[in-house]
């Protein structure tokens, strides 16, 4: 339920490119699923995370963990232990490339 709420928040601001990554087939990983996508602009990436985080407390009540990047707004991560959105720049996304770092899993 929270990673559609969360793939619904990235919908609603038009977030480009969704990955979700499965990592419940590590043993002892750090959380269940990344989800991985990117905004054109500082303020889009902003938006994203904005909506994201409306949907989870307005549709489970639930909050972020942790939260890192709002002041650069390049690249956001939200931590909710379960799953880890990662938000990205279009540029930043491409040159940390983390999809191809999971790839294998």
């Amino acid at each position: 339920m929270l990673l559609y709420n969360i793939i619904e928040g990235i919908q609603m601001v038009k977030g480009e490119n969704i990955s979700v990554i499965n990592l419940r087939k590590k043993v002892n990983f750090i959380c269940d699923y990344f989800v991985i996508c990117n905004g054109n602009s500082k303020n889009q990436i902003f938006a994203i995370y904005q909506s994201i985080e409306k949907f989870t407390i307005e549709k489970m009540n639930k909050k972020p963990y942790h939260i890192e990047g709002l002041r650069s707004k390049e690249w956001i991560l939200i931590d909710y232990i379960s799953i880890v959105v990662h938000i990205f720049q279009k540029e930043k996304r491409y040159f940390y490339n983390i999809e191809s770092l999971w790839k294998d899993i």
